[in-house]
């Protein structure tokens, strides 16, 4: 390897380029969008207008973002195309794998290279609604027109349910769409990041980010903190069921994060939101397992810095405002479109292919065919 490679498996410590977009502080426990403090954003700022903030570089006018406001809601009404690809999707699929299919049907021919904003609202728009359309489809029940007039979280509740959702469930949702909106150049990012950087389309580039949520490592554990809470079932269930999983090697979903050494701020936020929907049983339940969790975990292991991330308590107010585990994960992509099409219009910019090296440790040159193959 060249004395002038740094090799990193993971590429920690590995800068791939230089980002207007978002600071993730994992020593300080900051997250910054756009020069501002994510702490000043939730509870208050409207999704709309972090789009806006995102996709624009600077806070709109006014709150909720006149021009945001007007795009996603034009754009939720969908070809009569799409609706059709999304009912001919088996019913069985998870909704993480009718998503994929989605969003890659999206891909019409109207997206090209540059990516440009306007396509990015587009997407922001209609990922959720025929998310949403599948849902109930695969549900057996009738799908949903659209309300131009509500809001992006009130409309993604409301064509699940079909009801008009509370305001404090509404609020919830908007809280974590702002909180998960951006973060750096996570797995999602960079995926979408390289595919852009081969002049590739928003949506193609979108589909390689939502192929990285399958794993549970990026955006897919908070359904399995749902179920190990379930499993746990009771505060006093906590100290001997965390005991036998460390002794079995095993992970506890919802702690430990690669950027944070520290408090990750989104998931202090989530925890008071948390506080306003949670059944307080649920609560109770998860305050206590992430007591005793956290101090078992340090007393394994008394040199890591190990904090409570951001799928722990995003799976306490997901589950409060009514969502089903499987819609987990997808309302994590519904909320990183944003992030998406802000890095894809920068990449775009200022482009160069992405293409890293790799360390060749195989067999050294001079080898040979063996003749018995070959013929000779």
């Amino acid at each position: 390897m060249s004395p002038a490679l740094h090799f990193s498996k993971g590429l920690d410590d590995v800068l791939v380029g230089r980002s207007t977009i978002s600071w993730v502080g994992g020593e300080t426990g900051d997250l910054v969008l756009r020069g501002f403090d994510i702490r000043d954003l939730v509870p208050g700022v409207p999704y709309e207008s972090v789009v806006h903030l995102l996709l624009r570089g600077d806070p709109p006018d006014s709150d909720p973002s006149p021009e945001v406001v007007a795009a996603l809601g034009a754009a939720r009404a969908v070809p009569p195309g799409l609706e059709h690809v999304v009912d001919a999707l088996p019913p069985a699929l998870p909704p993480l794998e009718a998503l994929r299919t989605i969003v890659s049907s999206l891909g019409d021919g109207s997206y090209g290279y540059p990516p440009t904003p306007e396509e990015g609202l587009r997407l922001i728009a209609r990922t959720p609604v025929l998310l949403a359309r599948y849902v109930r489809r695969s549900r057996g029940l009738s799908p949903i027109a659209p309300r131009p007039e509500l809001s992006h979280a009130a409309n993604y509740l409301w064509m699940l349910r079909g009801v008009d959702p509370e305001p404090s469930t509404v609020r919830a949702l908007e809280g974590y769409l702002v909180l998960l909106a951006d973060h750096g150049m996570n797995a999602s990012t960079f995926a979408l990041c390289v595919a852009i950087s081969t002049q590739s389309d928003l949506v193609s580039a979108a589909t390689a980010a939502l192929a990285t949520l399958k794993g549970p490592l990026h955006g897919g554990a908070p359904a399995r903190v749902s179920e190990m809470l379930d499993a746990i079932g009771r505060p006093e269930n906590a100290g001997a069921w965390i005991d036998a999983r460390l002794a079995r090697r095993e992970v506890l979903f919802g702690f430990g994060h690669r950027a944070y050494k520290t408090d990750d701020p989104r998931g202090v936020i989530l925890h008071e939101l948390a506080r306003t929907v949670a059944a307080p049983e649920l609560l109770a339940l998860a305050e206590e397992v992430e007591r005793i969790a956290l101090a078992a975990l340090r007393r394994a292991r008394p040199t890591a810095r190990i904090y409570t991330n951001v799928e722990y308590y995003s799976a306490v107010v997901l589950e409060a405002i009514g969502l089903s585990r499987e819609l987990f994960t997808p309302t994590f992509a519904v909320a990183r479109t944003a992030g998406w099409t802000a890095h894809a219009l920068e990449q775009a910019a200022e482009n160069r292919l992405i293409r890293p090296d790799v360390e060749y440790v195989g067999a050294p040159k001079g080898r040979r065919w063996p003749r018995a193959l070959s013929g000779r």
